[in-house]
């Protein structure tokens, strides 16, 4: 497995996957270029795997991860965090060697990434 969902973070992602009426839907986690700091994180719902994905299970969840963005996310944690102000879900990603103030953005010793000014 590329990375590891908490469960807590599956039972947000399942909530979310019903809100939208599509439970059977693939996670697709990815990184793109862009954030202050040169990659940045995405999440979201597809219905069908590309050519090159990695796909795997978790908590009855079928994620997919393409091809570039795996070494990047190699031992990567997504997990749900509730806290006063709220909740949201929190990445602790071994592979980045800085990351900028929002948190959102971040970069590795093999991909710097494109910088923005999205931060």
């Amino acid at each position: 497995m590329i990375l590891t969902i908490t469960e807590s973070a599956a039972s947000r992602i399942k909530e979310m996957m019903a809100e939208k009426e599509d439970e059977n839907a693939y996670l697709r986690v990815a990184i793109k270029g862009g954030g202050c700091t040169g990659l940045s994180y995405g999440m979201g719902f597809d219905n069908e795997i590309q050519t090159g994905d990695e796909q795997f299970e978790t908590y009855g969840i079928q994620v997919v991860v393409d091809a570039d963005s795996a070494p990047a996310l190699n031992g990567t944690v997504i997990d749900f965090k509730l806290s006063m102000m709220g909740g949201g879900f929190t990445i602790d990603n071994p592979n980045a060697i800085a990351s900028c103030g929002c948190g959102s953005s971040f970069r590795t010793a093999t991909n710097a990434g494109a910088p923005s000014e999205d931060c």
